[in-house]
């Protein structure tokens, strides 16, 4: 399947009572966790200007707080709504299979929640490792303007695709030694597609779980064709 054709068909679905659901849990959670966060830094800064002068600050510690959190949500977004969505993304694949490809259920399992974890975790530290290892090559490339981003899509991109894939892909997976069933290039444009999508206000919020109804779409029909073949 196409990635246009399967985004389309997600975004049909987004009305789905399911995915819904999701997309409310995983909202609430990820701006919990950025609130919680700013939060944080918001006592840290006050306390650190306090300790440094008595002077009236007049909301210093609150815009430090406010800035660093801007900045957290532009570069962290991905990385907290993805770890958010590991913990619900069943839910997404689950009803995009019901509806489009009831087959499936037969070949599904239950991954228990120390595997999720160990997944979610696995993901954090790709992301993390990755992006630390593209910084300098970013760095090398800031005087060309937009070198830094075109690095930094590329990695996400990439990341994101594999994992994208593997929400919908390891509950199917009845051997570890088993072959990934999407093209690299098919990876890569969902990830770079749902990467964009991250970046748009708001759009950002529907983004991990039209990323993960695409997946599942492209999955079972990779998986199809190669049983076709």
């Amino acid at each position: 399947m196409s990635l246009p054709t399967a985004l389309a068909l997600s975004l049909r679905q987004l009305g789905d009572p399911a995915i819904l659901k999701v997309f409310v849990k995983t909202t609430l959670i990820t701006l919990a966790i950025f609130a919680v966060g700013g939060a944080g830094l918001y006592v840290l800064v006050e306390r650190a200007i306090d300790n440094v002068t008595s002077a009236d600050t007049f909301g210093m510690g609150a815009l430090v707080a406010a800035v660093g959190m801007i900045l957290a949500g532009w570069f962290l977004f991905r990385v907290v709504a993805l770890f958010v969505l590991q913990f619900f993304a069943e839910d997404v694949v689950r009803a995009v299979e019901a509806k489009h490809y009831p087959q499936a259920s037969h070949s599904v399992r239950k991954i228990p929640l120390p595997e999720e974890l160990r997944n979610a975790l696995r993901s954090l530290a790709r992301t993390l490792f990755a992006n630390g290892l593209a910084l300098p090559v970013a760095g090398l490339l800031i005087l060309s303007g937009i070198g830094p981003f075109i690095v930094f899509f590329a990695v996400n991109a990439f990341l994101l695709g594999r994992e994208l894939q593997d929400l919908a892909w390891l509950p199917h997976r009845a051997d570890p030694a088993e072959l990934a069933p999407m093209s690299a290039a098919a990876r890569f444009l969902l990830g770079g597609t749902v990467v964009a999508l991250l970046a748009i206000p708001f759009i950002n919020l529907l983004a991990p779980i039209l990323g993960a109804a695409s997946a599942t779409h492209m999955v079972h029909r990779a998986r199809e064709k190669d049983i076709d073949a």
